[in-house]
């Protein structure tokens, strides 16, 4: 039986990532039958406006297609800290996040967001789990996510691997993007998001990376904001993570939009062969 935890106000993610920093070694095949839920959420217009330009969506009122699951990601970082959650938060790789949007937001309403989680799984890396985050208003459901995530380790080789992405699409870019050694830090400040691989190459380092990396939902929103305004109505997007971006650095933006879904990609500017991410996205009237 699912047992609801309500919240007037988001978890600090700083505290979390602590906590969880300083937590032993988990294990277990089971997941807590908790759901988290923020209720009666306002909108902060001047964070909206922050998220919005650092993202390259347009400056409105209208939440970006990506702005609801920075809303619910304090509540899934709570969840995985807990010591009944048995994948540990820290060193988990967020390998696929699936959005739909059922209507166009505004920050005029305020928002019930609900988060739990399902289908722990084995991976032939390790294991997978699914954070699910509603979003609601007024009892209707308005926007819905599942972010995928993997604890590398031992795996089962004969497990499933999930949904393969289409491939990327090829031919020259419709766009390129210098990114800032410190755009990490700059995404941190608007999503909470203080996980130290983004934060620094020192700290990156000290977690196996070459250098800080972006964040990955930092990259898909801006390739959802390169799509145009009408990502932020009725739509449905799927992202696959491949590659990091290592900061600073050059990406690709490539485009395919001669089919439904919409095909979309970010690959490394010097090394072309080096995949970022593939998004598909499907719009609705």
């Amino acid at each position: 039986m699912t047992r609801q935890e309500t919240f007037d106000s988001a978890p600090s993610l700083a505290k979390v990532f602590v906590r969880a920093a300083l937590a032993g070694k988990k294990s277990g095949s089971t997941l807590p039958g908790s759901e988290l839920v923020l209720t009666g959420h306002t909108v902060d217009r001047q964070h909206l406006m922050d998220y919005q330009r650092l993202c390259g969506f347009g400056v409105d009122d209208v939440l970006p297609h990506t702005y609801p699951h920075i809303l619910g990601f304090p509540l899934q970082a709570e969840l995985m800290a807990r010591k009944a959650f048995p994948l540990p938060l820290v060193g988990l790789v967020h390998v696929e996040n699936a959005i739909t949007v059922h209507r166009a937001l505004t920050a005029e309403d305020v928002l019930d967001v609900a988060v739990h989680a399902e289908n722990l799984r084995d991976h032939p890396k390790g294991r997978q789990v699914d954070l699910v985050t509603e979003v609601s208003v007024d009892g209707e459901s308005v926007w819905s996510g599942r972010s995928t995530y993997l604890a590398r380790g031992k795996g089962h080789p004969d497990a499933e691997r999930g949904a393969v992405s289409p491939a990327i699409p090829t031919g020259v870019a419709a766009a390129q993007w210098s990114l800032p050694g410190d755009l990490g830090r700059q995404y941190a400040a608007v999503s909470g998001d203080v996980n130290p691989i983004h934060l620094h190459a020192l700290t990156a380092k000290a977690m196996g990376f070459p250098k800080a990396i972006a964040h990955g939902m930092w990259t898909s929103a801006r390739v959802l904001a390169a799509l145009g305004r009408s990502v932020n109505g009725p739509s449905t997007s799927h992202v696959w993570f491949k590659k990091p971006v290592l900061l600073p650095g050059k990406v690709d933006f490539v485009v395919d939009r001669s089919g439904t879904p919409v095909v979309a990609g970010l690959r490394a500017t010097r090394k072309p062969e080096t995949e970022h991410l593939v998004l598909t996205l499907e719009t609705k009237a």
